[in-house]
């Protein structure tokens, strides 16, 4: 299978790149950057061809499939010129800014006949799949609380790219980007709220929030809350369900699963990882199978992201509506 690679821009562009070297089906035979200098230096470092044309990329009768790690705001743009030109699609998080848009990118590929895939890694670790075992045994009873909390020191150790804080590029800060994980984990874990609120921290004093937190209410009575940020050294990624009859707690600080339903805490097993989202695009592709689970949790999670930052703008709670 022929890729093209459509842009640099995003950190996991290269990580998504090695993946396609390594696998034994795929290779790159183009690369396509709206920054052409980074373009170039891609190409010649892969000994593969820069094309200093999207149109004529997308045009190349050899190349089966793309992945588009542009800036998000060019998302709607190049996603759906290439499902127009009949190649399948890997793109990063998140799909799109808003709804209208990912509606339109989503019935553009549905026309197209083409398989479009997005990353969310996180859906496929081995302590998800855990967590979504135990909380469909009934074992921690009703759920009355989630807390899912991922942030790093990208913005006060300077090591996230510059354009990561461009606010027309990324349409967010920390949020949009880091954020997407605790997001699309709380909706997996705990279902589409009613209500969304939202709370933004400026620390470095960026054109975009370097730290954030969600919280998420739900018709039951129950509450999610998602936390992210750029500014945190040693925070563990971690996850908290609570329940009316238990718990159960990933990563403070250890990567452990532990549980309590009875007197004490108790280890639960965690299976194996499920293949990364690139292996199952292609296998996706190779095996004419749909992939309309990824997007409809790619489409939920723009809708929260959307109402997010809705909320933290206008200062107020965000009616979801049941989807």
């Amino acid at each position: 299978m022929k890729i093209g690679m459509i842009s640099f821009w995003h950190v996991h562009a290269k990580d998504y790149a090695e993946e396609a070297r390594v696998h034994p089906d795929v290779e790159i035979v183009a690369i396509w950057d709206e920054n052409e200098e980074c373009g170039r230096e891609e190409a010649q470092m892969r000994q593969v061809e820069y094309i200093n044309s999207i149109d004529e990329l997308l045009n190349r009768q050899e190349i089966d499939a793309v992945v588009v790690t542009s800036p998000t705001n060019r998302h709607r743009e190049l996603i759906v010129k290439a499902a127009r030109a009949g190649k399948h699609i890997f793109t990063e998080k998140v799909l799109a800014a808003t709804e209208e848009e990912a509606l339109v990118i989503l019935d553009e590929v549905k026309k197209a006949g083409v398989k479009l895939f997005v990353s969310l890694p996180r859906v496929y670790d081995g302590y998800t799949e855990a967590i979504q075992q135990l909380l469909a045994s009934g074992e921690l009873g009703d759920v009355t609380q989630t807390r899912v909390r991922l942030a790093h020191n990208g913005a006060t150790a300077d090591w996230l790219p510059n354009h990561f804080y461009n606010k027309e590029e990324c349409e967010g800060g920390a949020l949009i980007d880091l954020g997407c994980h605790p997001v699309y984990l709380t909706k997996i874990f705990h279902g589409m709220p009613q209500r969304v609120t939202a709370q933004f921290g400026y620390l470095t004093k960026k054109d975009v929030e370097d730290q954030a937190v969600v919280t998420f209410g739900y018709e039951d009575g129950s509450y999610g809350i998602a936390e992210t940020g750029f500014v945190t050294a040693h925070s563990p990624f971690t996850i908290e369900i609570h329940g009316t009859k238990g718990s159960v707690v990933y990563g403070i600080p250890d990567k452990k699963l532990i549980k309590k339903v009875s007197d004490s805490w108790d280890e639960v097993a965690i299976p194996a990882n499920r293949p990364s989202p690139f292996s199952q695009w292609i296998d996706h592709i190779q095996k004419d199978k749909v992939t309309d689970e990824n997007l409809a949790l790619a489409l939920d999670l723009t809708v929260l992201m959307e109402a997010a930052y809705e909320a933290e703008e206008n200062k107020s709670e965000v009616l979801v509506g049941g989807r």
